[in-house]
């Protein structure tokens, strides 16, 4: 298996800036989401709010992707791209949002709900918010990558939802994909051991019914075999000797 890069302080620093560009660049997407808007509105919006921060998109292009950002409605799971769309009243939204400032990457995705959605799809994105939330404090010094990936396991499944395999979590840096891949699933001890300066891009995908996923015509959308709702939310995390760093948390004054 390929080295696992550790940021230097320098580094980091830079890593923190492009966090803070993905995670402003994310909360004003969020508040574009309304019931009429098209998702590629949404993704011509993004790139609008990139320019201004002064990053630019680090999916446009990647592998010929051709949007801006991924978005990702109802059954969509992931790689959604935006087009003609009209969102409506009851939607979930999954907005996957990656810059790339001064050479270092940013990577950050929540879900949105369009207006009010119904209970089963709440009970979804809830969980799954809570499921990142709770892996973040895997990431410290000492512990294996196995264990974080667990986690995201067993709180899903303990909840009846279905976890996604085909698509993982990765390292990110300088390169929007580096070492480790990080599954959603695990064995507890497995896995390389963390050690302070990697950064992890943790991204639970979650289906509220089975973990089946197809990949449809555009060879890009990801859905649910089922057509049942998915929620994906995503951090990138600064791993440390004590407490994990969140790197797209939103900065208090954007």
């Amino acid at each position: 298996m390929s080295l696992i890069p550790i940021k230097t302080p320098a580094e980091i620093d830079k890593m923190r800036a492009a966090g803070r560009a993905a995670a402003i660049v994310l909360d004003r997407l969020t508040k574009l989401v309304a019931p009429g808007i098209t998702t590629g509105e949404v993704d011509l919006a993004a790139a609008d709010f990139m320019a201004e921060l002064g990053c630019k998109s680090a999916f446009l292009g990647y592998h010929k992707f051709p949007g801006q950002t991924c978005i990702s409605v109802n059954e969509e799971v992931v790689h959604g791209i935006g087009g003609p769309r009209r969102l409506a009243y009851g939607d979930i939204v999954k907005i996957d949002c990656g810059v790339v400032l001064d050479g270092w990457i940013g990577d950050t995705a929540t879900t949105v709900a369009c207006g009010v959605v119904d209970p089963e799809t709440e009970r979804l994105c809830t969980a799954t918010k809570q499921i990142l939330e709770g892996a973040i404090p895997f990431a410290v010094a000492g512990r294996r990558l196995g264990d974080l990936c667990n986690y995201i396991e067993t709180e899903a499944l303990r909840q009846k939802l279905g976890v996604v395999r085909e698509f993982v979590g990765h390292g990110v840096g300088r390169k929007l994909h580096e070492e480790p891949q990080i599954p959603n699933y695990g064995r507890r001890g497995s896995g390389p051991k963390l050690k302070a300066g990697m950064t992890l891009a943790v991204e639970p995908m979650i289906n509220l019914g089975g973990e089946g996923v197809r990949i449809l015509e555009d060879k890009w959308t990801v859905v649910t075999t089922d057509g049942k709702p998915s929620a994906h939310f995503e951090h990138t995390i600064l791993v440390t000797e004590n407490e994990p760093e969140v790197l797209t948390c939103m900065p208090l004054i954007a």
